[in-house]
């Protein structure tokens, strides 16, 4: 499941998502063993970032079961399985916090893909 994060976390950086953040919820949510935030510019580029993800998933032959709020753009989530990616505009993320959910989930290490360099 981590090479499946680090590959998220590429793609959506190649695409110009901010802020990726991933949360480990395994022994912690029944629903899915984790899940991972960015943030987009736009309800256009939030489009665009999960229409990359959809065809790298397709690519990869990785199961996803669904897709809402692709339409609008404001708030996209997709069902990658083991994984669920949410795709915001900022001003979304921050009225939902989404992180507020998970503080008590370890974070994968994804400063490689936010433009940081490893401590």
């Amino acid at each position: 499941m981590e090479n499946k994060i680090k590959q998220i976390a590429l793609w959506m950086a190649d695409k110009k998502g901010t802020n990726l953040t991933a949360f480990d919820l395994r022994g912690i949510s029944p629903l899915t063993e984790s899940v991972f935030l960015v943030t987009a510019r736009s309800a256009r580029h939030a489009q665009a970032l999960a229409e990359e993800l959809l065809q790298h998933c397709k690519d990869q032959q990785w199961d996803y079961f669904g897709v809402e709020g692709l339409q609008q753009g404001q708030w996209i989530l997709v069902d990658a399985n083991e994984v669920i990616v949410h795709i915001f505009q900022e001003e979304f993320r921050s009225l939902y916090n989404i992180e507020g959910l998970y503080t008590k989930a370890p974070v994968f290490d994804l400063s490689a893909y936010n433009g940081e360099s490893k401590p």
